[in-house]
């Protein structure tokens, strides 16, 4: 028998007022259950630190998730980032000081303690009885040419910002064109994926078996790769350049006939420089038609406000980030908005909203730019209608910090899961069925 779910409100009822539409829906009750995995696949390396101690860490498997509606019942696909890695900012407080030495080198390090970590795909399934999930397959990505594994490290950019990749030892790690990090997945009929990164930013398509087929970048971008193995189609708007460093394409989803990818930027651009980022509330929605084989849209979706994050409350706007995003029907998409403990999960339409591609927001010289004017009313931009579908600090407190991944199950039951980081701070991977929260169109997950 499957164990039940649990409900996660007062008096079990959690009423979901949803204002956003200027009306009352009726009140739902969200049930959820916590998955826990005690498969040892998900062990992985241990390194010797410079402190003479050893850093532990396992998989990171929650970086993005999809479910195809004829996978199999209770199997799903998820995504790594780039592998363990941190600022020289960050390092001394998880690695011990001893690091700080080798970050004198240079002002923008960042430090990959497993520097020949391979971005895969994996492949899960969830034992519904147990409460259990484990590791089926593994799909490393590789160069389309040479069939070589990539790595998580830096790309070789001139136009968009990047830091610069070291060792434990201080050595400064080489950049390759082909290397991507991985933050949403999708995948089509034919067994192949779409997969959305932050770096370049860009969007790419991988064979079944991991191969990177074509990777679409930043029309200003295309110099930069100029030596990758994969196709390279320089056809973004290069606004997307003005990316702020590892806050670039963080989610990725598909309509149901797979004729559109959508993918959002995590956080406003960098646009003209940090400090707009640091402050504003627009950031930016994509979608891209795959038999032309463009961008046809873009839309404004303004971030909530740092306050109302329930378990984090913070005064910095650029708190608030976008980690997923996940297609509950066409042109109606499902947004996680989160902080560091705090997931919100909004439900978007397109419905409304002002199509700016190809406008003057997407002209790097305009200024102000869209992201230094947080009031579009005088600006004639509509941004996207979001409606709150759930909080986890008032729905579900014992979720998992840091959710990245959503996918839809057989039965329409919504999953999340958390990026444990590679448990470089001692995180799990959780994953969490929630029932009540949301409805995606029967297309979506039903055969």
């Amino acid at each position: 028998m499957k164990r039940p779910f649990s409900l996660l409100a007062s008096l079990s009822l959690v009423a979901l007022s949803i204002a956003a539409f200027g009306s009352q829906a009726a009140a739902e009750t969200i049930q959820s259950r916590i998955f826990s995995s005690d498969d040892p696949k998900f062990e992985w390396k241990t390194v010797k630190l410079p402190n003479g101690q050893t850093g532990t860490y396992t998989l990171g498997v929650g970086s993005g998730a999809f479910r195809h509606r004829n996978d199999p019942p209770n199997v799903v696909w998820t995504i790594g980032d780039r592998g363990p890695n941190m600022t020289c900012g960050e390092a001394p407080g998880i690695l011990g000081d001893e690091i700080a030495q080798a970050c004198r080198k240079l002002s923008n390090g960042r430090i990959y303690p497993t520097p020949d970590y391979v971005p895969s795909i994996y492949k899960l399934e969830l034992d519904r009885d147990k409460g259990t999930f484990k590791l089926l397959e593994t799909i490393p990505l590789r160069k389309a040419k040479s069939g070589a594994t990539i790595t998580g490290l830096l790309n070789p950019q001139t136009k968009a910002s990047k830091d610069t990749g070291m060792d434990l030892a201080g050595n400064v790690l080489p950049d390759d064109p082909d290397n991507i990090d991985l933050e949403g997945i999708v995948r089509l009929s034919d067994g192949t994926f779409w997969v959305g990164e932050e770096m370049g930013p860009s969007i790419a398509h991988l064979s079944a078996d991991g191969r990177i087929l074509e990777r679409h970048v930043p029309v200003d971008a295309a110099a930069d790769y100029k030596n990758a193995e994969a196709k390279i189609v320089a056809d973004l708007p290069a606004i997307l350049s003005k990316r702020q460093g590892n806050r670039g394409i963080e989610g990725i989803a598909i309509s149901p006939d797979e004729a559109f990818l959508y993918f959002m930027v995590q956080n406003p651009l960098a646009n003209p420089d940090a400090k707009a980022y640091q402050s504003a509330r627009n950031t930016r929605f994509f979608k891209f038609d795959r038999k032309a084989g463009k961008v046809v849209g873009e839309w404004v979706y303004q971030l909530a406000d740092p306050q109302s994050f329930g378990f984090d409350p913070s005064p910095r706007q650029n708190e608030p980030r976008i980690s997923e995003i996940l297609a509950l029907g066409t042109d109606r998409i499902l947004v996680l908005e989160r902080t560091e403990k705090t997931t919100k999960l909004f439900e978007i339409t397109l419905d409304g909203a002002t199509n700016i591609l190809g406008s003057k927001w997407d002209d790097v010289a305009t200024s102000p730019t869209l992201e230094q004017q947080n009031d579009l009313g005088p600006l004639a931009v509509t941004p996207v209608t979001k409606t709150l579908r759930l909080d986890t600090f008032r729905d579900l407190k014992d979720a998992p910090e840091k959710v990245e991944g959503l996918a839809i199950l057989e039965d329409g039951t919504l999953m999340m899961i958390n990026d444990n980081d590679f448990g470089i701070r001692g995180d799990k991977t959780r994953i969490v069925l929630v029932k009540g929260a949301v409805t995606a169109d029967p297309a979506i997950w039903k055969k």
